[in-house]
């Protein structure tokens, strides 16, 4: 069935490849995508509005004034996209390409036409640069795995 979905994809979008990248570059990420987007969607679980959990009514029942566990996954995304606008274009653009949408170094080169110790670079200074912007130390990891970050892509398609 992904196979399928894949290729109806591809049917689909092939007006909107610009050819700024091998067409099995492009191919590759349509089906990644695809695949990806499929696992997601699986993965939402349906809530019958009518029960509730323990889970549920503990947060109800919280202290005022203390804070809410559901919201702080909300500010660290807020201030993740905050740091990403931050960053210069370049930065940001193969910030995206590697670390959201998934692409080696040898693509993000063919795509933006730049070497890929270049992109290596951009890479290493981009995160450099964001951790500087979030307040992370060395070590800490920049992007929180559950982070969804696809509403950031750079306009290129896949």
């Amino acid at each position: 069935d992904l196979t399928q979905d894949a290729f109806l994809q591809v049917f689909r979008k092939l007006s909107t490849f610009r050819g700024d990248s091998a067409l099995s570059t492009w191919l590759y990420r349509v089906a990644v995508n695809t695949v990806l987007m499929h696992f997601r969607k699986k993965g939402l679980r349906q809530v019958s509005l009518d029960e509730t959990s323990s889970q549920d009514t503990r947060l109800v029942k919280r202290e005022y004034g203390s804070p809410d566990d559901r919201l702080s996954g909300c500010v660290d995304r807020i201030a993740l996209a905050r740091a990403m606008q931050e960053l210069p274009a370049g930065y940001r653009t193969i910030f995206l390409l590697h670390e959201i949408k998934g692409y080696e170094h040898q693509e993000i080169a063919r795509i933006l036409r730049c070497s890929v110790g270049n992109s290596k670079s951009q890479l290493h200074k981009a995160k450099l640069k964001m951790r500087e912007l979030l307040g992370y130390q060395k070590n800490e990891a920049v992007v929180p795995e559950e982070t969804n970050l696809a509403q950031y892509e750079p306009a290129m398609e896949a």
